[in-house]
């Protein structure tokens, strides 16, 4: 296949799948370090090589579908994202002294479910963009 013909929301769908695994990585070495102790914290360990996989397979084939389940999924990932920002921003306020610049530093990252969100929002853009 021939990157010069590929339109802007199948490259984009691509950058989706690939930024997913290593969003994957990384929530899946976090909530393993805190040994799950939330069942809330399977949801994007489990959501993200989910989302990967059915980017890659979008990128090389097209049925309607599939686009219909990755928007879905997109949808999902904008849902599951939003709960990990209230559970860390939560958790970093219970930490002692509450939300202090130490506890951000120090606590659960706030920034990665925001991360999560979106690039959930570009993989819509690349659906919904005509």
């Amino acid at each position: 296949m021939h990157w010069v013909n590929w339109s802007l929301d199948r490259v984009l769908i691509l950058f989706v799948a690939v930024a997913f695994v290593a969003i994957g990585a990384q929530v899946s070495l976090s909530h393993y370090r805190q040994n799950f102790h939330h069942k809330s914290m399977w949801a994007p360990v489990i959501a993200s090589p989910l989302f990967s996989l059915t980017g890659i397979v979008l990128v090389f084939v097209r049925p309607e579908w599939l686009m219909l389940l990755f928007a879905a999924l997109m949808w999902l990932g904008v849902v599951i994202g939003s709960a990990g920002f209230y559970y860390h921003f939560h958790g970093v306020g219970v930490r002692v002294g509450g939300w202090t610049m130490r506890n951000f530093l120090t606590g659960p990252p706030v920034v990665l479910p925001v991360l999560f969100i979106a690039i959930c929002a570009l993989g819509l853009l690349a659906v919904y963009w005509r």
